[in-house]
């Protein structure tokens, strides 16, 4: 599994009912995309109290790199490119999933973390410890998709989590980002399901 995931911020007045309406009419094309077991159409919108930014950031699982390097070469990509400029795309090496208990319903929210790997501390020890996280996401009740990865190139752990209802699990002391799920393709899913 490879995770991937680019964000695009946006003007503070910027309307974000056009990301809507473009995920909206969209959004369908990646549900048949070959080696994709999963992308969440992420946004966030700038309010008070809530985000600091206008951002459309997309994460994915991949099960494939060649389904990764199709999309990256591919027509709806280079779209994305001219409608916002080529974006910096994160990815990182997948490490953990679990399809939770409300895999089966469409998620509404997501959280996401990212947390260094101190230089001190063993991956073993950094891995037992997302192990735990795992298990403790994946027994709450509204949680879709937990899924984690190691970016190397930084040495942080990326996590993601979907949920049908508002999040009901952070870690304490861990930063997260919040986000509105507009849509998710999920054509490989259940093969990345088997393959845990």
């Amino acid at each position: 599994m490879i995770t991937m995931q680019y964000e695009i911020t946006l003007p503070s007045d910027y309307d974000m009912t056009i990301i809507e309406r473009r995920v909206r009419d969209r959004g369908h094309m990646t549900d048949t995309s070959m080696g994709l077991a999963l992308k969440a159409y992420l946004v966030r919108t700038r309010e008070p109290g809530g985000s600091p930014v206008n951002q459309y950031a997309p994460f994915y699982l991949w099960r494939t790199a060649n389904g990764m390097q199709t999309f990256l070469c591919g027509p709806g990509f280079a779209g994305l490119c001219a409608s916002f400029g080529r974006p910096r795309v994160a990815s990182a090496v997948g490490l953990s999933f679990v399809a939770g208990m409300a895999h089966g319903e469409p998620p509404r929210f997501a959280t996401r973390t990212v947390s260094s790997v101190p230089s001190d501390r063993a991956l073993e020890a950094e891995l037992a410890r997302l192990g735990e996280r795992t298990a403790r996401a994946a027994e709450c009740a509204e949680l879709h998709t937990f899924a984690s990865a190691l970016d190397p190139s930084t040495w942080t752990v990326v996590t993601l989590a979907l949920w049908r209802a508002e999040p009901a699990f952070r870690e304490c002391g861990v930063e997260h980002t919040d986000y509105r799920v507009l849509h998710v393709s999920m054509p490989e899913y259940d093969q990345l399901r088997e393959a845990r």
